[in-house]
């Protein structure tokens, strides 16, 4: 019992006693691979985070191993995030106040705080609160966070510094260093030159990483031809390990942090998730959601502790893992080891690693995040959703990266009330020489059943369409003319009523009852009924009142054989 619940919380386990001796090449080839994008990519995220380069290698460092002992992928590399490091620099940066020991203990409060919010999550099992970002939010949203990030990175690029708060200030001001000759025309050439090295060894598909290519050859061609005091470089890295680097913070600190912290986390998961699915699936493998979130969750608390910042999966360097062939998780324990053993004896090459070629990085990798297909393809299918990715790109630039997040979230619970507050409804009819009832708006070729009046109303009824439920049966039966006697509401679609609907279907009640009209409910659903029988209907509501199909009723109210003989009882594409 006890090994068992081991096994379930310590996945890692299960991955080492169960390894082949098939996989240790592969595993550590793809280790020494990955990390050659794992050094320039932290390295980057830091430095957008707000946080010495470093800090972008102990989030490195301690998340691989932390997710090869709790993580249940064995393909999954976690690490420094695009869509996260704007976000943790919007909640640092005004914190620190330009101190930087500040600013790293900060940002490892976040990553705790953020770890403790994934693990609870975890253990209570609430993985579906990713459901707060849908598509079209998430697209606008990380559209807006990739605009954001390669904005930040121009003036980088091009060898100078800016300082401002906001998107369209930090335009400003680059065209403003432009316009004042702030450039720094050997800068800008390595970070141009770093961009077309990345994109072309892309393009090609070489064996040769991109990233790791511009990466060697700018720290190259800087070492040897001087030009170390030419252009601004990334600096001798700090020789050690990762160390605890919480000292000197308040209560008053993680208040200020909480937001940014559940925001960070729902991201997080949110993007861990669908890629955890995606590459099991690929691998015929199963991910169990919650384990998934405690994983990340104790991955985050580990780096927190140890000088890190919050981290999630990667979408660049997982599909990197994968290609050079790695099998488990020793993969990205090989690439751990690696990066340490870079900071303990060669810390010192990046003294000459151009800071635009850096920038290069991160521009290619947030360039990544953008899905301007995906915003296209919004708008054919579905303007409503188009209108909110739209709204939510906007939220993110104008009220900030923060605040963006809550935006995103309205906006996602907005669209639910609203399709559920205004539901597609339909008056059902019967059309000749076609079985079953359909709806008269798609066919107005259809009739309506002598006396009768078939609705069907397509979600739940709760207090915010209670009320356009009530008036768009009474105006369909006002409609229908004299001589209704009977109202069938096709209630398969009705899977929940709340107290407030229950005062509006009992006043629609009264209302047809009160003109001789019978108001029956077809198919509705057994959670549904006990609903009403809890509320205390059953003498308002008794069996009779309820029917099994549409065809059902349809006989009871006519006293003759016409429902339909195969229970089909509308058109699936209404």
């Amino acid at each position: 019992m006890a090994a068992t619940w081991l096994r379930r919380w310590v996945p890692g386990i299960d991955t080492a006693l169960g390894y082949r001796r098939a996989w240790l090449i592969p595993d550590l080839r793809a280790g020494v691979v990955l990390t050659a994008l794992l050094i320039p990519v932290g390295i980057g995220y830091a430095e957008v985070a707000g946080l010495p380069p470093a800090s972008g290698l102990y989030a490195t460092i301690i998340p691989l191993a932390a997710y090869a002992v709790f993580g249940p992928s064995r393909i999954l590399v976690l690490g420094p995030d695009s869509a996260l490091a704007p976000i943790i620099a919007a909640a640092i940066v005004p914190l620190a106040l330009g101190d930087d020991v500040r600013a790293v203990g900060l940002a490892g409060l976040l990553a705790v705080m953020v770890g403790v919010i994934l693990a609870v999550g975890g253990i209570l099992r609430l993985g579906f609160v990713t459901d707060l970002l849908s598509k079209p939010i998430r697209v606008g949203y990380l559209n807006a966070l990739a605009l954001l990030v390669i904005v930040s990175q121009l003036p980088t690029l091009l060898g100078f510094s800016i300082t401002t708060d906001s998107a369209l200030r930090d335009a400003i001001g680059i065209f403003a260093g432009i316009a004042g000759g702030q450039v720094n025309l050997t800068a800008t050439l390595f970070g141009l030159g770093s961009l077309a090295v990345i994109v072309v060894l892309s393009w090609r598909r070489t064996r040769i990483p991109g990233v790791l290519a511009a990466v060697v050859l700018a720290t190259a061609v800087t070492a040897v031809f001087g030009l170390r005091d030419a252009l601004p470089v990334v600096g001798a890295l700090p020789q050690g390990l990762p160390a605890p680097a919480l000292g000197g913070l308040q209560w008053a600190d993680a208040a200020a942090l909480v937001v940014p912290a559940l925001g960070i986390a729902l991201i997080a998961f949110a993007d861990t998730a669908v890629l955890s699915r995606s590459f099991a699936s690929r691998r015929g493998e199963n991910v169990n959601g919650s384990q998934e979130m405690r994983a990340i969750g104790a991955s985050n608390i580990a780096t927190g502790l140890l000088g890190g910042f919050p981290v999630s999966a990667s979408s660049s360097r997982t599909p990197v893992a994968e290609k050079a062939g790695a099998r488990t998780q020793l993969t990205g324990v090989v690439g751990a080891v690696l990066v340490l053993a870079f900071m303990l004896f060669a810390p010192g090459l990046t003294d000459f690693l151009p800071s635009a070629a850096i920038a290069a990085v991160v521009i290619v990798a947030a360039a990544g995040l953008v899905d301007v297909k995906g915003f296209i393809a919004l708008v054919r299918m579905n303007k409503v959703d188009a209108m909110l990715s739209l709204a939510a790109f906007l939220g993110v630039l104008v009220v900030g990266v923060i605040e963006g997040i809550v935006v995103a979230i309205i906006l996602s619970l907005g669209a639910f009330v609203s399709q559920a507050w205004r539901p597609y409804r339909a008056e059902l009819g019967r059309i000749h020489g076609l079985r079953g009832y359909h709806d008269l708006s798609r066919h107005p070729e259809g009739e309506r059943l002598p006396g009768i009046v078939i609705i069907r109303f397509d979600a739940p009824l709760f207090f915010a369409n209670g009320g356009i439920f009530d008036d768009y049966v009474r105006a369909t039966v006002a409609a229908a003319g004299s001589g209704i006697h009977t109202v069938i509401l096709a209630a398969e679609p009705i899977t929940d009523i709340d107290t407030t609907a229950v005062e509006e279907l009992m006043e629609l009640d009264d209302f047809l009852v009160s003109r001789g009209i019978t108001l029956i409910f077809a198919e509705m659903k057994g959670p549904a009924k006990d609903h009403l029988r809890d509320y205390g209907l059953s003498g308002r509501f008794p069996p009779d009142r309820f029917a099994g199909t549409v065809g059902e009723a349809v006989d009871e109210a006519t006293g003759t054989l016409r429902g339909d003989l195969d229970g089909t009882q509308w058109d699936t594409d209404a």
